[in-house]
């Protein structure tokens, strides 16, 4: 009989880099697997399932929402979307009430990229090293991962990459031509590193002192993943644009762009748009997700849970365990090896875990797991690691 795996595998693109393991069915912190094996989830679908798997409320809102209306294009007014925007607005900070809707991160970066271009007339664009902030063509020219470049070159023209934490490389790459610095509050795919207060609000400066934009890519950090509803208000920034995707619609794909009034002046009817942006589905969806993580008081659970797990790892000092990154629920362990056999031990012990680069460990669990869960987990991750798996190989 032919496995999920041998099936998948002979009709996939070959794009991905699959893991040993078919997952069913999830619900809360935890997943099963097809030999219902139940693990600790760690990973949340690379921060997807802020607030859990299949919540009930999402859950509802999705299934009335499919027996009242799929989809409405943007050319038409919609009960939904209207509701959605309003909600959104109102846990956003308050200089960014305009919002764009689309279907995930990369799009978001996309319209982010056209919109800063539209509003300032310039075309230059900056973005940091090790920064991930999608796959399309746009999008992908932001990111500063070469890897992930290579492939595809030549790409969007007018970008320059700086160093994440040098505000002397920004400083002369900036000019008057420069219409927008991208740039994350924690790089998630770069090694889960938190900025510093003095970098960003150095950021800020310089982008106010040159006529720029501030991006703020908060589609990993946003929505009480590190223990505020957006990243940035921990240093007390106000971006001109915030980019959010991955946990807005607790699952469901939504993308957003926040912006300010004056960048909305500037934008046209049929300047941007998309098919499938804004449908009633992922807004439904979305309402719920915000919903849940304002009356669950999801940020302010994950400053605590991340705060057990940053002392626990700090107070084990494991020999291997180079360095301790993060903010709130995004914990970063950067290795003195390689993560990959790490990562196969802890899947078999019950964690699913994920890596940020060749030798960071990253946790990214659901913002609702319970203590008990959490404590469990960091206990199979300490465990695990001080096997020192690759010394033994």
């Amino acid at each position: 009989m032919t496995t999920f795996q041998e099936l998948e595998t002979q009709f996939t693109s070959g794009v991905y880099g699959k893991r040993n393991l078919t997952l069913v069915r999830g619900q809360g912190s935890r997943l099963w697997d097809d030999q219902n094996r139940e693990y600790i989830d760690c990973a949340s679908g690379i921060s997807v399932a802020n607030i859990g798997h299949c919540h009930p409320a999402v859950v509802q809102a999705i299934t009335a929402q499919a027996q009242t209306l799929l989809t409405c294009s943007e050319a038409f007014y919609n009960d939904r979307r209207a509701q959605l925007l309003q909600k959104l607005t109102r846990v956003a900070p308050r200089h960014l009430q305009r919002v764009f809707l689309c279907n995930s991160g990369t799009e978001a970066n996309e319209a982010a990229i056209k919109f800063a271009r539209a509003s300032t007339g310039r075309t230059g664009l900056i973005s940091t090293k090790r920064s991930f902030h999608g796959r399309s063509m746009g999008a992908l020219s932001l990111t500063g991962t070469p890897k992930y470049q290579e492939p595809f070159l030549p790409l969007l023209p007018d970008v320059t990459q700086v160093a994440y934490e040098k505000l002397d490389e920004l400083a002369e790459a900036m000019n008057e031509n420069t219409a927008a610095v991208f740039v994350e509050v924690v790089q998630g795919e770069g090694g889960v590193r938190p900025a510093s207060q003095e970098y960003l609000q150095g950021v800020q400066a310089l982008c106010r002192q040159h006529g720029a934009l501030l991006v703020v890519d908060e589609i990993q950090t946003g929505l009480g993943r590190t223990g505020k509803w957006f990243a940035s208000e921990h240093s007390q920034i106000q971006p001109d644009i915030i980019t959010l995707a991955k946990s807005l619609g607790g699952g469901f794909p939504i993308g957003a762009v926040l912006m300010t009034q004056a960048i909305a002046d500037k934008l046209e009817p049929g300047m941007h748009g998309s098919t499938f942006g804004g449908n009633p589905l992922a807004c439904a969806a979305a309402i719920a997700t915000l919903e849940v993580l304002e009356e669950e008081n999801l940020p302010q659970r994950a400053a605590i849970l991340g705060q057990i797990a940053f002392e626990t790892f700090t107070q084990a000092k494991l020999p291997i365990v180079r360095e301790v990154r993060g903010l709130g629920l995004m914990v970063g362990l950067e290795l003195k090896q390689k993560v990959a056999p790490y990562l196969d031990a802890l899947q078999e012990k019950g964690v699913i875990a994920l890596n940020a680069g060749p030798t960071t460990l990253r946790l990214l669990p659901p913002l609702i797991i319970s203590e008990e869960d959490w404590r469990a987990a960091l206990a199979i991750v300490l465990e695990t690691l001080a096997s020192n798996l690759n010394a033994k190989s």
